[in-house]
């Protein structure tokens, strides 16, 4: 009954918090055919809150291996236009998306990594109205997770099956603060933290942020009028709130894709198309990746730096306390929703539009003046530890400490 319970107030907060569902809104939910469950319980609740139609996407990651391992390498260089034109329906309608992550973190390991940048590369050009809707707060979309066997398997290789994937529901249960008595209060005030951490930093304008750890020595400049971002997002065409992921625990901002220099060393590994990346480095020079090391899978690094010319610069710099609930479970979840909100991280690609003042009303030739990145992937990964020290520089020189030993220091 307890993790029934449980169960129960996740697929509420899903709803509630993460989509914020309005009345009359359409839902598109891309499941895994291992939580049925689960989905129906959002599904229901969904229909409760006023949704006017949900869509279901049963998406199967052995059908997914089966056809990276066994389809013809032609059919890497197309996607499906009728994908892409319903989700881009969905966004011009002010629908709703929601992602339920629950892949193994290995699933794709022994695939040549050219068809999986070639799968990225044909889907780019037509999910640009899609992705530019989701980047700019146009619609609603929202990130969660659930286990599944193989990725239980690889966050507790000690325990048998079921007791893995009983660990990983529970994990995720505390990481989400659905184990608390009302989780949905919990993430209101939730966020009304995460929005005074930005509003702080918001007022303080730095001109540059100074990263310090071991491995690490880097700096990031910041566009004039930028605007930190975190915890709940505004829907910009409802004027509601909701939640881009759930768990999050960062506040973030798009740094002048041409302001970053130093060397940046990964303090987790990276869940990247379906393998691992570790105990890598990145060199930048005036913001582009200029050098790039990894004990465990370069060639998976290699192709998501080169994917694209934009994919050398970053879209993301996020500010994440050590001390958390995430972290706070000493788990490595090999999965970047969880891991990303453990820990500092930046993100190679894409910037977000909002994150700068006038930026959804921008093109993107005004984008790109303006400082920002752009490009077909946006990739978080994990730098921060409890020896990382940030500090922010005024446009004075003076410098500033943001974060000590891990964690804020204001």
């Amino acid at each position: 009954m307890t993790f029934e319970h449980n169960l129960e107030k996740y697929a509420e907060l899903t709803v509630r918090v993460a989509l914020n569902i309005q009345a009359g809104q359409s839902l598109w939910i891309n499941a895994p055919i291992g939580h049925p469950e689960f989905v129906r319980l959002i599904t229901r609740k969904a229909y409760e809150a006023g949704a006017k139609h949900v869509h279901i996407e049963w998406q199967d990651e052995i059908c997914t291996q089966i056809r990276y391992t066994h389809a013809p390498d032609e059919s890497f260089n197309e996607y499906p236009a009728w994908r892409a034109q319903a989700l881009t329906e969905l966004a011009e309608n002010n629908g709703a998306y929601l992602w339920i992550d629950a892949d193994n973190p290995e699933l794709l390991k022994d695939v040549d990594p050219a068809r999986i940048s070639a799968n990225a590369k044909a889907a780019g050009p037509l999910l640009v109205k899609w992705r530019e809707y989701m980047s700019s707060y146009k619609m609603t979309w929202s990130i969660i997770a659930a286990p599944s066997l193989a990725w239980a398997q690889k966050v507790f290789p000690d325990l048998e099956d079921q007791a893995a994937v009983t660990a990983l529901w529970d994990a995720i249960f505390e990481a989400t603060r659905v184990d608390q008595e009302n989780p949905v209060q919990t993430w209101q005030d939730h966020n009304a933290t995460l929005r005074s951490k930005r509003e702080q930093l918001n007022e303080k304008q730095f001109h540059k942020i100074h990263y310090r750890a071991p491995g690490t020595e880097l700096t990031v400049e910041l566009p004039p009028q930028h605007i930190w971002r975190g915890g709940s997002a505004t829907n910009e065409t409802g004027g509601f709130d909701f939640n881009p992921n759930i768990p999050t625990e960062e506040v973030f901002i798009s740094p002048n894709r041409l302001g970053t220099n130093g060397t940046v060393r990964s303090s987790k590994p990276l869940s990247y198309q379906g393998s691992l990346i570790d105990n890598f480095s990145i060199t930048f020079e005036q913001g582009r990746v200029t050098h790039y090391t990894a004990e465990q899978g370069f060639e998976s690094l290699q192709a998501m730096i080169e994917m694209d010319e934009g994919a050398h610069f970053l879209g993301e710099i996020a500010l994440v306390p050590h001390v958390s609930p995430i972290s706070n479970t000493n788990l490595i979840f090999f999965n970047t929703l969880y891991d990303e909100n453990a820990s500092n991280h930046l993100a190679l690609g894409r910037a977000f539009p909002t994150c700068i003042e006038g930026g959804t009303k921008m093109t993107k030739e005004e984008q790109l003046q303006a400082g920002l990145n752009d490009s077909l992937i946006h990739v978080d990964f994990m730098i921060g530890s409890a020896e990382m020290d940030i500090d922010g520089e005024h446009a004075d020189g003076t410098l500033e400490p943001i974060f000590r030993k891990g964690n804020w220091a204001f």
